[in-house]
């Protein structure tokens, strides 16, 4: 029992970001198959469109191992195999053999896969063979998986784990979630509901008793929804049209979607939230428009704006942001350095913004991208 509790501690001391996942697939996945382990709607599977998008040249192809039989894989050519005396199988469109191309072959769900279809992806994964065709030199195929703890059926066996390289996935911390979720349009509601709760990101290996974290997934208690960052995800999307019906009707959405305790907490939040001053009075009046009372509001403009900011009224926020306290105007400032923020050019080349950076002692390297 303590060699596993060792063994489960290197893998948590060496468990890699979704990034770090990215970059060791593009440097090592033509010439080895990863298979990336991690915490179920952590957002593996989300990282076949960052390789699509940094690698432009190669074609993404999912195959989703849950839907497959061994039937599945290949069917006999029937056309010719009568006219040349032995069968010829065409492989699934899926695998993307048939393209003749570099491709990124995601293969999802590879533990949950039937036992026949994981045997014959053996080859796929440490050849390059989908039956008679070898894919493009320059192809990228790499695994997910879930963890085997989490009891939700995923298992390879030895020959199989032996044939690939396994890397355990970290599970997403709140500030990396938020920097997606501005990015990609979040409800900040629920971006400033993830800020004050960072327990919504706990794994379950963390949490010895599922009391102790009543939001999250745990093996030990059943629970019929529960708070994923893609639960989240379908949160934001059920927050953006809440407009179309009562709050009855939202909390049960969100009940649905994320569990119970959390839509209840949530919709705290949105009740908030809808106390925030309109986009419209900060772009029009930004030295009288309202400023929130509670850590909580302000924080939720501030997401807001990182995530609907546009070059047209970025000089009335720079007017309307010194009125927030300096955590706030920090949190700005740091979420326009993020990495990744698709809007970090324009507001570093703004001159207030400049302005502002330079008063406050903060450094910034403008995105060269």
């Amino acid at each position: 029992k303590h060699g596993e509790e060792q063994m489960n501690n290197a893998q948590q001391m060496y468990a890699l970001s979704l990034d770090q996942c990215v970059a060791a697939i593009k440097a090592v996945g033509k010439l080895r198959t990863i298979l990336l382990e991690g915490d179920m709607g952590n957002g593996k599977s989300s990282t076949l469109r960052t390789l699509a998008d940094d690698l432009p040249n190669h074609t993404p192809c999912y195959f989703d191992c849950t839907t497959k039989d061994i039937g599945d894989l290949n069917l006999p050519n029937m056309t010719v195999m009568n006219e040349q005396g032995y069968v010829t199988f065409v492989p699934n469109e899926e695998l993307g053999a048939h393209l003749g191309k570099p491709i990124i072959l995601m293969i999802d769900e590879l533990g949950k896969a039937n036992p026949a279809v994981k045997n014959a992806l053996l080859r796929v994964m440490q050849e390059r063979m989908v039956g008679s065709i070898k894919l493009h030199p320059d192809s990228i195929v790499y695994a997910t998986t879930n963890k085997g703890s989490e009891g939700v059926g995923d298992m390879l066996l030895p020959h199989a784990r032996n044939r690939i390289v396994t890397v355990r996935v970290r599970k997403t911390d709140h500030i990396s979630l938020i920097e997606h979720g501005i990015n990609d349009g979040w409800d900040h509601s629920l971006l400033g509901w993830v800020k004050d709760n960072p327990q919504l990101m706990a794994s379950f290996e963390d949490v010895k008793d599922p009391d102790e974290n009543p939001y999250i997934f745990h093996p030990k208690q059943q629970r019929k929804a529960f708070v994923t960052p893609r639960s989240l995800h379908a949160a934001s999307d059920i927050l953006h049209q809440r407009h179309a019906f009562d709050d009855q009707t939202l909390t049960a959405l969100l009940m649905g979607a994320i569990g119970d305790r959390g839509a209840m907490d949530l919709m705290a939040f949105v009740k908030l939230a809808d106390q925030l001053p309109s986009l419209q009075s900060i772009k029009d009046t930004p030295s009288t428009a309202k400023v929130p009372d509670s850590a909580a509001g302000i924080c939720m403009v501030v997401y807001r704006t990182l995530a609907s900011i546009e070059s047209e009224w970025l000089n009335a926020w720079m007017d309307y942001m010194p009125r927030l306290d300096v955590e706030a105007q920090g949190m700005f400032a740091n979420g326009v350095r993020a990495p990744k923020y698709s809007k970090q050019s324009m507001v570093m080349k703004n001159k207030k913004f400049t302005a502002w950076a330079m008063q406050n002692n903060y450094m910034f390297a403008a995105d060269k991208r």
